[in-house]
């Protein structure tokens, strides 16, 4: 990505999070999805930012899509998290656990993914670091905070 980024000011809310244990294995409610899945370090990081987005950035849930799949040529991948305005994607967020670098290989992936939504905005965030980009036809431009859903 040829720009600096910028570290994103993110102070997620807090939340009673649905949390249970099945057949010995932790899982969560995703409000989004309206189910349980399996809780994962990258899904702990995915939940939080979800919430990050309906209460503090006051984002509609009907607009987010979790593990959204899109296909890149023959591959199937999935989106973490999709957010459309206007019934047409409008930004990506790729998570990673708190334990992975938010380096190139996290910025390439996240670029394919833009290859087929062509989004406007590209975040990336393992919980504690956050980044975004605006993509226009002048290119990338990291943005300090992300748009509150109203603006």
């Amino acid at each position: 990505m040829l720009v600096h980024l910028r570290m994103l000011p993110i102070v997620y809310p807090q939340f009673q999070f649905k949390i249970k244990e099945e057949n010995n294995i932790e899982v969560i409610f995703d409000e989004v999805r309206k189910k349980w899945v399996r809780l994962t370090p990258e899904e702990w990081v995915r939940q939080n930012f979800i919430q990050y987005l309906l209460q503090t950035k006051r984002y509609p849930a009907s607009i987010i899509a979790v593990e959204k799949e899109i296909k890149l040529g023959d591959l199937k991948k999935r989106c973490d998290i999709v957010v459309y305005r206007e019934d047409k994607p409008w930004m990506i967020v790729e998570c990673k656990e708190q334990a992975v670098a938010l380096n190139d290989s996290v910025i390439q992936q996240i670029l394919r993914y833009n290859i087929t939504l062509d989004v406007s905005i590209l975040v990336i965030t393992n919980g504690e670091n956050s980044h975004a980009v605006i993509v226009n036809k002048n290119g990338m431009q990291a943005l300090d905070i992300l748009p509150d859903w109203n603006t």
